[in-house]
């Protein structure tokens, strides 16, 4: 059983990346070090090792890999063009936030054979079936398993393999097992045999028993018994007949079952495991909402000091770092300019020890990447730091590089009442910076070329500790004249940065145009004391909140706090892994992940009463309750790589949302199984205001000395939760899918009475 069958084997490239190949694995200008890497006979393995060092060697799998770029695509490889020309030059993508892997072949047509080898391989990982993808990881654990590679397994690498699979069995029962799978008696499993092995190993006692409740004759589910199931435990209504019928042509191996319309266990248990029955409704995958409202009714995915992949003091600044962002949807990101040596302006995290980026060089990625996620518009943040000449030099990339795709005109001709939407901006790049004058005085050429100082504070220019919260009246002791281009001053249209007076002087005198940003501390401390002001103020004019200027390690405040008064713009730090981007990755999961997700009802009318403090006193208020039974858990990753460790696991369910909803609750730990743990407790929560609150499932390894460690996550909106027997498909630290490691629930949802 090979389950990349022959074809992929017989394919030309693939077989050169199998014979393998010499090549140069590069970091930077000075470190360029010969490699030999190969693809390993599971066609998914690629595998590789210094020449002279002794035994150590690296692999990765193809399922890591996110894409291949051809040529000088990397900002490494970009610096060396002299010496590696493009055609012998790729650069492997991994997914999440893993470094790029630079590469240079020997000849143009070897650097040819692994380009379209690998991308070949990336494109059959992504469209194997649920049945492929398990054939394949158990094909992966026979390999590692396989240590002599004779192509059988004794008992002894059968017992390290368990242990390598975060399974803790007794001696007599691994053997039991063992004896079961070894047909042929010869005290070694090849792989078909461990084939069966695996699948005594992974039967799942709590699927058999729901399976069990609903068949008849405990063999199979004819269709209205499945139709039964749906009704009863899926809540799926009427539509329960035709999708029984499409879930047994989709899901059931068998062809026979399926002749005679019916769903075996192994069906059964596919089906359960699959997108269908995942915990996020399949609906909310795709684009469900409405995009033609205007750009203030929505929560925008945003980025802060988006050039930075690590921290902000010594980090890398990195074009790598925007494409990753926009990558993962973001559609505001930001860019900190400074007056360049050779009067080119520099992007970097201003007075520190950042590396430098040309402003130019942003540009041109983000034409090339802003609309590979999403189409919807993204909105460059401009803090400047340059004087008049190099202002112009920026105004003059964003013309040339952008072209059409930056928006530079009103859209209609008109001074707007409101925000266009996202859907009439489709495709557009606009900027978001201080501008001479309003908008109405755009046709007036006496206008001086000065910002006053009270513009001067706009746009959070200070984002630095001390500029914080400026004390009131501090503003006019510095007041001081900052000189704006007027070309520059002329590309902003629908985001203009201006000083934050207060809701009262926004309510008279503020236009949807106008957007302030906020530190955290001050928009916490706004939600707190006016929330109500701060919904209605965020349901006509855009705020961005930021980390605050202290935050040097580039950790992330909460979000949800931002959201809950409606805030659009609630910047993070992409390139920090952790609770706060679980949050940001949960909320904009839905809607086709593409970055814009439409606010609830009640936050969008201008005179919306809601406040978060008070959730009871909406109207309409209508609490559920959410009650998740937790119980089992498969194949959940290794935490200590050392041998003979094993996983301690716990479930807990994390609620954010307005004050009231936030909770989290866990079930009891399991010793020493990772591999298939049976919890079997359930979860209670009160849910006051369903529209705004996310769910996040962690699941840890207990450990009673320290702190728990992390094994994998899930966060998802309430509403888009799917009631019923639902697998919960764990990510990795990083956001990235680590299958086939998932926790199993059963979650019922119902009014609070």
């Amino acid at each position: 059983m090979d389950p990349e069958g022959s074809r992929v084997q017989d394919d030309p490239d693939i077989k050169v990346m199998m014979a393998g190949s010499t090549l140069r694995k590069v970091k930077s200008r000075s470190w360029k070090k010969q490699r030999h890497f190969r693809l390993l006979e599971d066609g998914m393995t690629i595998w590789y090792k210094s020449r002279w060092a002794g035994k150590g060697h690296s692999t990765f799998s193809v399922a890591e890999l996110e894409a291949v770029r051809e040529g000088h695509q990397s900002e490494v490889l970009l610096s060396l063009a002299e010496e590696f020309p493009a055609d012998l030059c790729f650069t492997l993508v991994f997914h999440g936030r893993q470094g790029n892997l630079d590469l240079v072949a020997e000849s143009p047509e070897e650097a040819q054979a692994w380009i379209q080898g690998v991308c070949k391989l990336i494109h059959k990982a992504q469209t194997m079936d649920e049945k492929e993808r398990l054939d394949q990881w158990v094909w992966d654990w026979f390999q590692k398993a396989d240590k002599n590679k004779d192509g059988k397994m004794t008992f002894k690498e059968v017992r390290k393999l368990l242990k390598m699979m975060n399974v803790d069995m007794n001696e007599e029962h691994a053997l039991h097992l063992f004896t079961m799978a070894d047909k042929s008696e010869s005290g070694s499993l090849e792989i078909e045999q461990f084939v069966h092995f695996y699948k005594i190993l992974t039967q799942r006692d709590e699927v058999w028993k729901v399976f069990q409740e609903y068949s008849g004759d405990g063999e199979k589910l004819m269709l209205e018994e499945l139709e039964n199931f749906l009704r009863t435990e899926q809540h799926e209504g009427d539509e329960s007949a035709q999708h029984a019928q499409e879930l047994i042509d989709l899901y059931e191996p068998s062809e026979t079952a399926k002749k005679q319309n019916t769903m075996s266990l192994d069906g059964f248990q596919m089906y359960l495991c699959s997108q269908e029955g995942s915990i996020f409704k399949p609906e909310h995958r795709g684009l469900f909402q409405d995009m033609s409202q205007p750009l203030s009714h929505y929560f925008i995915s945003t980025s802060h000091n988006t050039y930075l992949l690590e921290d902000q003091l010594r980090g890398q600044s990195s074009l790598e770092a925007y494409i990753q962002a926009l990558k993962r949807g973001c559609r505001c990101v930001e860019v900190d300019s400074w007056d360049g040596s050779d009067g080119e302006p520099v992007v970097y995290h201003g007075h520190t020890l950042t590396s430098k980026i040309l402003f130019r060089d942003i540009v041109s990625t983000l034409k090339e990447y802003a609309f590979k996620a999403s189409d919807f518009p993204v909105i460059l943040s401009l803090e400047n730091h340059c004087g008049v000449e190099q202002q112009t030099v920026m105004a003059q990339h964003l013309r040339q590089i952008l072209g059409d795709t930056l928006l530079t005109t009103l859209l209609d001709g008109q001074i707007p009442e409101q925000l266009p939407s996202p859907q009439e901006l489709k495709g557009k790049i606009l900027l978001k910076a201080k501008k001479i004058g309003r908008l109405e005085d755009c046709l007036d050429e006496t206008l001086t070329d000065e910002v006053s100082d009270e513009e001067e504070m706009a746009n959070g220019d200070a984002e630095s500790p001390s500029a914080e919260d400026p004390p009131a009246g501090s503003l006019n002791e510095n007041a001081k004249k900052s000189k704006l281009s007027r070309e520059l001053s002329d590309l902003v249209v629908y985001c203009k940065s201006v000083h934050f007076h207060g809701f009262e002087s926004a309510g008279l005198h503020g236009k949807c145009y106008e957007m302030s940003s906020f530190s955290e501390s001050k928009a916490k401390r706004l939600a707190k004391e006016a929330g109500t002001d701060f919904v209605q103020y965020n349901t006509r004019q855009l705020s961005r909140i930021y980390p605050s200027g202290l935050r040097t390690d580039s950790s992330n405040y909460n979000p949800q706090d931002m959201w809950n008064v409606g805030c659009q713009m609630v910047a993070l730090n992409f390139q920090t892994a952790g609770l706060e981007m679980d949050l940001n990755d949960g909320l904009f999961r839905q809607n086709s992940c593409c970055g814009y997700v439409l606010k609830p009802d009640f936050m969008r009318e201008g005179s919306s009463q809601f406040s978060p403090e008070k959730p009871e006193e909406r109207q309409g208020y209508r609490p559920l309750r959410l009650s998740i039974q937790v119980i089992s858990g498969q194949q959940l990753p290794k935490v200590n790589q050392k041998e003979g460790s094993i996983v301690d696991p716990l479930v807990r369910v994390e609620i954010y949302g307005v004050p009231r909803d936030q909770a989290k609750d866990e079930t009891s730990h399991i010793n020493n199984n990772g591999f298939n743990p049976v919890w079997n407790e359930t979860l209670n929560f009160v849910i006051h205001t369903p529209e705004l609150a996310l769910v996040r499932f962690v699941v840890e390894d207990h450990d009673k000395a320290s702190r728990n460690d992390f094994i994998g996550q899930f966060t998802l909106p309430f509403t888009s939760i799917q009631a019923g027997y639902r697998h919960i498909h764990l990510l990795s630290k990083d956001g990235t899918a680590i299958p086939p490691s998932s926790i199993f629930v059963n979650i019922s949802i119902s009014q609070l009475t």
